[in-house]
């Protein structure tokens, strides 16, 4: 049989009863499809497979179904089109990705993000994890699909548009994740795959990695009995190198804060070039880096089914799915940092002004830096689920489906989640950014005598270690009831009944030292000789960019060091685990104790009934299917948060918060419930013409951050203030009222074209509100009786020297908590602590509300699909317009927080394709448009993007083909932007993937 890597695209509105559909999200009766199911044409009979199966099995669901569904079918057993199944989604209308470490992650649908579609396996929930960012307690429902392999997977269906018997909690969409099972396809069948993997962004070299997938299917007992087992393993070993600039918050040009411009006529305004108007918004850069990312991933995936049909009318299921999901990544950084203090800069015409470079020159002691960090994190995945059917008589159907599914993530390594290490060399006299180029470039000169690519000069600095923990458990039981009435308007009812308990904790704690001065937690001095000169290697820089114009103007090469040969060493000779300054570890280890441990749990009951009816209007067939959904959700939140004791002050624009050992536990308590209706509408008005309506109610929930209890502070503020958080468990989910019209025309059997229109009003937005408050009594040592007398002796705000002048003159701390003394500073760690006569620290909280703001988004949905005759080609094309009024304006004052939708984007595909003589082939293209990817006071945006996969195999002899497939083989860049274009945020060179293997199908 013919299989290759192209796969079956359903750009449709389909599946409310087919057979797929029913076994997964519950119409468990027979469907109305077979009284849809179009006349026999001339060449039926004819089997046919590969691509062209796949299609035709598409254009029949989208045909002879109801709703808004779009669908991805298997080509074969065991042959998904894509090894990745964001990769594959990605090809859909209406439907983009965004990428983690090079490889599809999560999906966007209809310009609604990841957080806001759910995702279930087999019609059932599905829980999931992630670590997030590593700087914080993980907080999202988003599913990683990266965390599934494709080998085992049968079909996918994304469901836009709600349905009674549909589960809640996605108003972008619904998506359903199929599985095999034997007794669909009796007899013993299967398939074997090994393949290689050549990933050309590595940077040390292009190892070629293993890929090997199976499934084998049987049954037995007259085909009452059944087995299937499927299993992949995957090894992967790529690299992302990535330029970043962070920013400061944006500025009118009329401001005179800490961070802006210089005011005109005031000192240092005559180092600015086409300086902002009063009116126009800029933002300065705060730092800016180079990284090298090596990443290193397994993924290991697996299912064992065992199905049972003792009599024709009663069918057993039981299943077990496993996934684990191993990714390491080493980063290697260079950077530097902005002190504000001496500054010169261009700037491109407002409103919104963008920076053409911006450079500062610095008094001696300024740092080039040079990190390391670690991320090395698992995800597994378990679902064990098993399911009774029984038709029983008078043509009712029952079904009783249960599953207790985890997921799981946590670090691998005795270090935590997300980790750094820092290294400088100190000396830097000059810092310049150009942002002419696609790619920014740094610049840097340093005082003589001081070589920035000399080993011998890389004092170790400041250290993080930060460890995280993500879990979700979820039990659902669901009774489901189908009856066929067999009338001529009545069809079928539907009705049924789910139990959801999901229960999550997430949790989060680090150990930190602030010893960015080169010191280590004792107050004894680091210094360059503290670390051998071989630890470090050189790598060249403008090589790893050479994607990006301005890569040529980069330093040649930077200074690499492995982090655990630099973490054990600080270890034994500095105990920067064992005797940190911030945080507490677990005994022998760097693995820091949580102080932020969140549990919450939902419980959610949710009764449907649906009918399903069939009538004719003028002669001509149509059908309505109208239902309603009732949830009712009780969230119970604890948190246990960290209780800071103090304040620091240990960098030139660095603090620090001290925290108490031991942290508080607080509850709360909410319940909400939501009617969600629907009804759909189909009529063929004129032969293979199809017009279709629907209208829908949809819910999301909010994001576990949101719902927690307890006040939680970001324990790195600025002199200015910091930042910190407070959750609300009372939070009601996003709902949205959808209506959805389409127009399909099916002028062959596997051709069609297909226009739709779709509009979401969205109410419950869930907003931010921020209160400027004290916390805790804690005092700020930027700010206080000794700042104002070292501002007044030196004549200068320059935190550099202001920190000096504090240090020589005030009295030692006789503890490192330095709270009781008069001085409050210590020398040798270059600490300086808030006192009781500072004033209070300001920070900033953001609270969630459920505000009163609605948005409308719209679009239309362009498809066209069609085989060339009987030449072997064909082509798939379609088109997304997503629009929606709630917009980001980048040029209103950067002061106000401003709602606007995340993620609206159009996008395209073009596939083209050729199926014949065993031979297939597929180039397809994929491109979405800029989007808004979030930032209430100061946005930032992605960029388009668009990239260029192909595939192609060859069934040399029955049941053993070769296949090979390239991903991005163009090598396309991704980038990203503030409110200006020239203020670019990140640029990541693209690099194609390619494999090539043999499959063997019986």
């Amino acid at each position: 049989m013919a299989s290759a890597s192209v796969m079956a695209i359903a750009a449709v509105p389909a599946v409310a009863s087919a057979q797929d559909a029913a076994a997964t999200l519950g119409n468990t009766g027979p469907s109305e499809i077979q009284d849809q199911a179009p006349a026999q044409q001339p060449g039926d009979e004819i089997v046919v497979t590969g691509i062209r199966a796949s299609l035709r099995e598409a254009v029949d669901i989208k045909r002879n179904a109801q709703g808004v569904v779009d669908a991805i079918s298997s080509e074969d057993i065991g042959k998904f089109p894509d090894t990745n199944l964001a990769e594959s989604l990605q090809r859909i209308t209406g439907v983009s990705i965004d990428r983690s470490n090079g490889e599809g992650s999560t999906v966007t649908v209809r310009g609604f993000g990841p957080e806001y579609n759910l995702v279930t396996l087999n019609g059932r929930q599905m829980p999931t994890s992630t670590l997030g960012d590593g700087a914080s307690a993980p907080a999202s429902r988003s599913f990683d699909f990266a965390n599934l392999a494709s080998e085992g997977i049968a079909g996918v269906e994304v469901y836009k548009t709600g349905r009674a018997a549909v589960p809640s909690g996605g108003i972008g969409s619904t998506i359903n994740i199929r599985t095999p099972r034997p007794l669909d396809r009796p007899g013993t069948r299967g398939s074997v795959a090994a393949r290689g993997v050549l990933d050309t962004s590595r940077n040390d070299g292009n190892p070629i990695t293993p890929e090997v997938s199976g499934v084998v299917s049987s049954t037995f007992g007259d085909d009452r009995f059944g087995i299937l087992l499927s299993g992949a393993y995957q090894l992967r070993k790529a690299s992302v190198n990535s330029a970043t600039v962070g920013f400061r918050d944006g500025f009118l040009g009329s401001q005179n804060d800490w961070g802006s411009l210089a005011q005109p006529g005031t000192p240092g305004s005559e180092r600015i070039t086409n300086r902002p108007g009063p009116t126009d918004v800029y933002e300065v850069p705060q730092e800016a880096s180079y990284s090298l990312i090596d990443i290193d991933r397994e993924r290991i995936n697996g299912q064992l089914v065992l199905q049972a049909k003792p009599t024709d009318n009663l069918t057993a299921t039981l299943d077990y799915t496993y996934s684990s999901n191993r990714v390491e990544a080493r980063t290697a950084s260079t950077g530097v940092w902005f002190n504000f203090g001496n500054t010169s800069s261009e700037w491109t015409d407002g409103p919104n002004a963008g920076p053409v470079f911006y450079s500062e020159q610095f008094e001696p002691g300024k740092d080039l830096s040079y990190s390391s960090a670690l991320t090395a994190n698992k995800s597994i995945n378990k679902s064990l689920g098993g399911n009774l059917t029984w038709e029983a008589p008078g043509n009712v159907t029952v079904s009783l489906d249960a599953h207790h599914s985890t997921a799981e993530s946590k670090p691998t390594n005795e270090y935590g989640s997300s980790t750094s290490i820092g290294g400088a060399i100190f000396g830097v006299q000059s810092q310049r950014i150009d942002f002419t180029n696609d790619l920014p470039v740094i610049s840097y000169a340093m005082y003589p005598g001081i070589d920035a690519l000399n080993p011998a000069a890389i004092t170790p600095t400041g250290n993080a270690f930060r460890n995280a923990y993500f879990k979700n458990t979820l039990d659902q039981i669901q009774l489901k009831g189908h009856y066929d009435h067999d009338g001529d308007f009545l069809q079928s009812i539907d009705a049924g009944f789910s139990f959801v308990d999901n229960q999550v904790r997430s949790a989060y704690g680090f150990i930190q030292n602030e010893t960015w001065g080169g010191v280590d937690p004792r107050g004894q001095q680091f210094g360059a000789d503290a670390v051998p000169d071989d630890f470090f290697q050189r790598v060249s820089l403008p090589d790893k960019f050479s994607g990006f114009d301005g890569s040529g103007g980069l330093a040649p090469a930077i200074y690499t060091f492995n982090f655990e040969q630099m973490a054990e060493l600080l270890r034994s000779q500095y105990n920067i685990c064992e005797n940190p300054q911030a945080g507490v570890a677990a005994p022998g280890t760097c693995l820091a104790n949580y102080t932020t441990d969140r549990r919450i749990r939902e419980k959610t009951i949710s009764p449907y009934i649906q009918f399903n009816t069939r009538f004719d209007v003028f002669g001509n067939p149509a059908h309505i299917i109208a239902g309603i959904r009732y949830d009712q959700t009780i969230v119970d939140s604890s948190a246990l948060v960290p209780v800071p004791t103090g304040a620091r002050w240990t960098g030139p624009n660095e603090f620090a918060l001290t925290l108490a050992e031991e942290a508080a536990f607080t509850t709360f308590r909410g319940n909400y419930e939501n009617w969600l209706p629907s009804i759909d509408f189909d009529i063929e008005p004129i032969r293979n013409v199809k017009l279709r309506a629907s209208y829908s109610h949809t819910i999301t929930r909010a994001d576990y951050a949101s719902l927690q209890g307890g006040l939680e502070l970001d324990t790195n503020p600025r002199i200015g203030g910091g930042t910190g958080r407070l959750g609300n468990p009372n939070l009601i989910p996003f709902k949205s009222k959808n209506i959805d019209f389409s127009a399909e025309w099916y002028f062959d059997r596997e051709s069609y074209i297909s226009v739709g229109y779709f509009n979401k009003d969205v109410s419950n937005f869930i907003g931010s509100t921020q209160v400027d408050q004290s916390a805790f009594d804690l005092r700020n040592p930027g700010s206080g009786p000794r700042y104002r007398a070292a501002v007044a002796a030196l004549g200068t705000t320059d935190a550099v020297r202001v920190r000096d002048y504090i240090l020589r003159n005030y009295p030692a701390s006789s503890e490192i908590t330095g709270t009781t003394q008069a001085g409050g500073v210590d020398y040798l760690t270059g600490n300086i602590f808030g006192l009781p006569e500072d004033d209070l620290f300001n920070f900033q909280i953001t609270q969630p509300f459920n505000s009163d703001r609605t948005a409308n988004i719209n679009g239309w949905e362009f498809a066209i699909q069609h085989r060339l005759w009987d030449t072997g080609l064909g082509f798939i094309l379609n088109y997304t317009i997503v629009n929606g009024d709630a917009k980001y304006n980048n040029t209103l004052d950067p002061n106000i927080g401003q709602f606007a939708l995340t993620g609206l984007s159009d996008s395209a595909n073009v596939v083209g394709y050729y199926d014949k003589n065993g031979i297939q082939a597929r180039v397809a293209y994929n491109w979405r448009d800029k989007f808004y990817a979030g930032g209430a006071f100061d946005p930032t945006y992605v960029e388009a993007y668009g990239q260029v996969d192909a595939s192609a195999s060859w069934e040399f002899m029955q049941g053993l083909t070769v296949f090979a497939e390239g991903i991005n083989i163009l090598g396309a860049n991704r980038r990203g932007h503030r409110r200006s274009e020239e203020f670019v945020t990140f640029a990541q060179p693209g690099y194609a993937r390619y494999m090539g293997g043999l499959r063997f199908t019986f």
